[in-house]
């Protein structure tokens, strides 16, 4: 994960913003140095000097991002997948761990299962290191929430859930009987609820406590 760049642009901000993309950070994840102000030019055009920054990545943050890329790495390879590589890339403060490389279908397990019990033992590990890094400094806690994905899992489960709750509020509607589906993390219920939200006529809400905790889709009363 890159943990500086330098980027020019009209503005300031804008020269910010580029600076923020490269790095897939937010504001609040970086420190600003502004290296050069834009200047204006003939007839007070601006842009005849663009303006310049440096935007790096916070250390805490830096430093959490790969203690937990270095402990998925080293808990792949105690458990057989040795040749893998873990890519780490942040967007809107979720910290994305990638697994990529062949044969990593053991890896994600049934419907994701083993995927998520990686995914809750890396934020744990992540958690604590920054409870420790954060020590003595007389900052809050910032929590990095921590995705662990291989093979384009998640994307390709979202898309079937998304499927998956249309066609069943389709049959709700149709019907005007409730339905419910099977259980799912927070995550995947997450995906299911904001497919109903553009659906008239029918509305959902979860049930039932974890980890059996499922996703009811039912007719919105008249």
């Amino acid at each position: 994960m890159a943990q500086s760049v330098e980027k020019t642009g009209r503005t300031v901000e804008e020269a910010v913003q580029e600076a923020l993309e490269a790095l897939g950070l937010t504001r609040d994840k970086v420190e600003v140095e502004v290296l050069e102000e834009p200047a204006r030019g003939i007839l007070g055009l601006v842009g005849q000097r663009p303006a310049r920054v440096r935007v790096t990545a916070r250390a805490d943050m830096v430093d959490v991002a790969e203690k937990a890329r270095e402990f998925l790495k080293e808990l792949l390879a105690h458990m057989g997948f040795a040749g893998v590589s873990v890519n780490a890339r942040e967007v809107d403060g979720v910290l994305r761990l990638e697994v990529e490389g062949k044969g990593l279908g053991g890896l994600i397990g049934r419907r994701g299962a083993t995927l998520d019990a990686l995914q809750y033992l890396v934020n744990l590990v992540a958690g604590r290191y920054a409870r420790v890094a954060s020590r003595g400094t007389g900052d809050q806690e910032d929590r990095l929430r921590i995705i662990v994905d291989a093979e384009g899992y998640r994307e390709k489960r979202a898309r079937s859930l998304e499927r998956l709750a249309l066609a069943v509020a389709e049959r709700v509607r149709r019907e005007g009987r409730k339905a419910t589906l099977e259980p799912m993390n927070p995550m995947e219920r997450r995906i299911v609820h904001l497919a109903i939200q553009g659906c008239e006529g029918v509305t959902s809400f979860s049930e039932g406590e974890e980890p059996y905790r499922r996703v009811v889709i039912a007719p919105l009363k008249k």
